[in-house]
C-alpha cells in the first residue's frame, strides 16, 4: 500500500505530493517538526507533543494554527490502515516568491506522512562519543539537522547505531534521544537547557523513575561520569528505552543485566504498549 501523507491539509499517496523549491523549508530548513508515535491505533501523549510543536513555533516566529496541525495529524492516522507506528509531523514558515533570509508574512506549509513501526524489542545500540557541534538552540525542534547527520554517519562508519554528544566535555543528549545513566544504583540525566531537546520520552521515563522511587538527579555531568557508569540508556520516541552496550571510544563498566533498566523498561512498556 502506498504510503499516506498530507500536504497543506490533504491526503495522498507521498508520491503525489509536489512541494515548490521555493519552500523555506527546502531553502533554509526554516521548519519546525514533530514525531507522534502511535501503538493500537491510539497517539501517545499527544497533547505533550503538540505544547512541543507550539513551543518550537513561537521560538521561531512561525504562525501556524496549532489546531489545524492537530487535525491533519489526526486525519492521517483516522485514513491509514496502521495499527502502530508514528507520523512525522512538519510546518515550514512558507513558500518565498524570492530567495531572502528576510521573511514576509506568508501562509505556513505543513506536510506530513504516516509510517508502520515495531516500538518494542529493539536491540542495544553501539555508539561514538562525539563533539556536539550543532546550533545553541537545540529545545527547539528544528529539521535543521546537518549537525546531527555529520556526526551520526562518520558514527556509522565504526559501526554504530547512535553517538553521544558533549560540549567540552559536558554531556547533552544523543544524535537523536536523551540520555541516561546509573552510577552506584542511582539513575542520571542531564537537565534541560537550550542544548537538550526536552524529549517526550525522558518526560515519561522520568515520571516512571519518580512512581518507583529511585534514586534519581537531574544535573551537570560529563564525560567522564560515563565511564563509571553501570548502565547507559536512550530514550525517544520511535527508541522507547533502548541501553547501550558499547561506546567504542570510551571505556566504561556498562553491566547489561542492570536492574534498574529492566525495571524501567518493564513499566514503560506495560504503561504505554500493552
Amino acid at each position: 500500500m502506498p504510503k499516506l501523507a498530507s500536504y497543506n491539509g490533504v491526503i495522498d499517496s507521498i508520491e503525489n505530493i509536489k512541494i515548490s523549491p521555493m519552500s523555506r523549508a527546502f531553502l533554509f530548513s526554516d521548519s519546525v517538526y514533530e514525531v507522534i508515535s502511535f501503538y493500537k491505533n491510539e497517539f501517545i501523549d499527544f497533547d505533550r507533543h503538540l505544547d512541543r510543536l507550539k513551543h518550537s513555533l513561537y521560538e521561531t516566529k512561525i504562525e501556524c494554527s496549532i489546531d489545524e496541525c492537530s487535525a491533519e495529524i489526526k486525519k492521517l492516522l483516522n485514513e491509514s490502515n496502521l495499527e502502530n507506528g508514528y507520523v512525522y509531523f512538519q510546518v515550514s514558515r512558507g513558500i518565498d516568491s524570492i530567495r531572502s533570509h528576510l521573511f514576509d508574512e506568508s501562509e505556513c506549509e505543513r506536510f506530513g506522512f504516516i509510517e508502520k513501526f515495531s516500538f518494542l524489542n529493539q536491540s542495544p545500540l553501539k555508539v561514538m562519543l562525539v563533539d556536539d557541534i550543532r546550533w545553541q538552540r537545540c529545545d527547539i525542534k528544528s529539521t535543521s539537522l546537518l549537525g546531527n547527520v555529520l556526526q551520526m554517519n562518520d558514527a556509522k562508519g565504526m559501526n554504530c547505531n547512535e553517538i553521544i554528544m558533549h560540549k567540552n566535555g559536558q554531556l547533552t543528549e544523543g544524535g537523536a534521544s536523551n540520555i541516561f545513566f546509573v552510577k552506584n544504583n542511582e539513575i542520571f540525566t542531564p537537565e534541560l537547557s537550550p542544548n537538550i531537546l526536552p524529549g517526550i520520552t525522558r518526560h515519561q521515563v522520568i515520571e516512571i523513575i519518580k512512581e518507583k522511587e529511585f534514586d534519581f538527579v537531574e544535573g551537570i555531568f560529563d564525560v567522564n561520569d560515563l565511564k563509571e557508569a553501570s548502565s547507559i540508556w536512550f530514550t525517544s520516541t520511535t527508541k522507547g528505552i533502548i541501553e547501550v552496550k558499547e561506546i567504542v571510544n570510551l571505556d566504561t563498566k556498562i553491566n547489561p543485566k542492570c536492574e534498574l533498566l529492566r525495571i524501567c523498561k518493564e513499566a514503560f512498556a506495560s504503561k504505554y504498549f500493552s
